[in-house]
């Protein structure tokens, strides 16, 4: 941080009156496109503001793996030689510090916009040119946190011809309402003009004489003399005659294939030909003898196992299933009652009502060989987080382990246990965390 400082200090001192190009008549900055790449710094303002700026200038500063960096796109348009126009747009994924020392425990997405005035020391058209700028600005976190701030700083600009230039800045953002905080900004950017440099204007030439103007009786841009339908509007192509066009498609005779039957151009005058009447020609259409939809080339839709999903929509096939589950069936619809898997208190052991139901589950999925099966196992919020989270998941291994004891290969069988995860009820009642505490089969898709 002291480098940075000491560097803009010996920029300044450094500034000399030489120019990059010769004086023009105006050197006011046409509209401009920039980038920047920048590092937020939220601690360097708090060191300032809790302790002493003595300590700052002490060495006592915050490393650069403190700050957040982000990226920034900058519109600039002179005002006039001196003042600049700024618009700015500036984005950053950080843990931000709120002004009450609080901080976010991960990184959200902060959004910055500001429109502000660079004041310059020289114009355009010398090498390095510092300047002061002042703004307002609005801010964004996490899609929930608006704000406004002021951003104030001071920068350098160092050209590289045609307009174009780096700019080194550096901004210290003032907070303005509590959603925002005290932050420097230290940016490097490149930018460039948008259009091209106005060239001085020129004399017009004197206009040219009239042009001789010859008879054209009927007012189609072809003199008589060369009009072979003097009296009739026509083109140049048939010699002022109008352009013959028999079944009136917009078409002309030469260029259609059936002067006698409206069509398109893309079939040289002919109709499009549609056998199966679904709107498809049929150079488009695989199946020209029935009506089918665009996307299957002209052919219907198929839905190979007919439960009323079609197959691109469908995740089974071959099986039937409801349009809520993709196409797949759902184990309820094999009579199989999820709610019947039970097991002991606190434990992972299942009960005599819990085995009874496997067993039909084992029986479901015996006589349907091609279906796999997710076996998720949730519990109530009684005790820990991380003990819900093991026993739901020795409850889901002790669902699986029962059914590959019944014969069913473990491949077929996904054990997962989610703990407190996704209730069905409120933990705040007995009746609620019973059914909280439960097992759910999912035909894996």
């Amino acid at each position: 941080m002291k480098k940075v400082l000491l560097f803009l200090i010996a920029a300044g001192l450094a500034v000399t009156s030489f120019s990059q190009e010769s004086m023009a008549p105006s050197w006011k900055k046409r509209p401009t496109l920039g980038i920047n790449f920048f590092l937020k710094d939220f601690i360097t303002p708090d060191l300032i503001g809790h302790n002493s700026l003595g300590l700052f200038l002490r060495g006592q500063y915050p490393s650069i793996n403190t700050m957040s960096p982000g990226f920034g796109i900058q519109y600039l348009q002179g005002l006039s030689e001196y003042v600049d126009f700024s618009a700015n747009l500036n984005s950053s994924f950080l843990k931000y510090t709120f002004y009450d020392g609080t901080k976010a425990t991960n990184d959200q997405f902060l959004l910055e916009t500001s429109a502000a005035v660079n004041l310059k020391l020289l114009p355009d058209n010398y090498v390095v040119d510092p300047y002061v700028t002042v703004g307002v600005g609005a801010s964004m976190l996490a899609g929930t946190y608006f704000g406004a701030y002021a951003p104030v700083g001071a920068g350098f600009q160092f050209a590289l011809g045609q307009g174009a230039f780096l700019n080194l800045q550096w901004l210290y953002n003032l907070r303005v309402s509590d959603n925002t905080n005290y932050n420097f900004q230290y940016s490097l950017g490149f930018a460039s003009p948008l259009t091209e440099k106005k060239q001085p204007k020129l004399a017009p030439l004197p206009p040219p004489p009239p042009p001789v103007v010859e008879k054209d009786t009927d007012g189609d841009g072809i003199p008589d003399s060369k009009d072979k339908c003097p009296t009739v509007p026509g083109v140049a192509k048939y010699d002022g005659c109008p352009v013959p066009d028999t079944d009136g498609d917009g078409i002309n005779d030469e260029n259609d294939k059936c002067p006698t039957v409206k069509g398109l151009a893309r079939y040289n005058g002919c109709p499009i030909p549609d056998t199966d009447g679904d709107g498809i020609n049929d150079e488009e259409d695989s199946c020209k003898t029935v009506p089918g939809v665009a996307r299957y080339h002209g052919c219907p839709v198929p839905d190979t196992d007919g439960d009323g999903v079609n197959d691109e929509e469908d995740k089974c096939p071959f099986d039937k299933g409801p349009a809520s589950n993709h196409g797949c069936p759902e184990l309820k619809d094999y009579n199989f009652h999820a709610e019947n898997i039970l097991f002991a208190r606190s434990s992972a052991v299942l009960t005599k009502k819990a085995t009874d139901e496997l067993d039909r589950g084992a029986k479901i999925l015996a006589e349907h060989s091609h279906l796999n099966i997710l076996i998720d196992g949730y519990t109530s919020n009684t005790g820990t987080v991380p003990m819900n989270l093991k026993l739901s998941q020795k409850r889901a291994d002790a669902v699986k382990a029962y059914l590959v004891k019944k014969g069913i290969s473990a491949d077929r069988l996904t054990a997962t246990g989610y703990g407190v995860a996704n209730p069905v009820a409120d933990n705040k009642t007995q009746k609620g965390r019973d059914l909280n505490k439960r097992v759910e089969f999912k035909v894996k898709q």
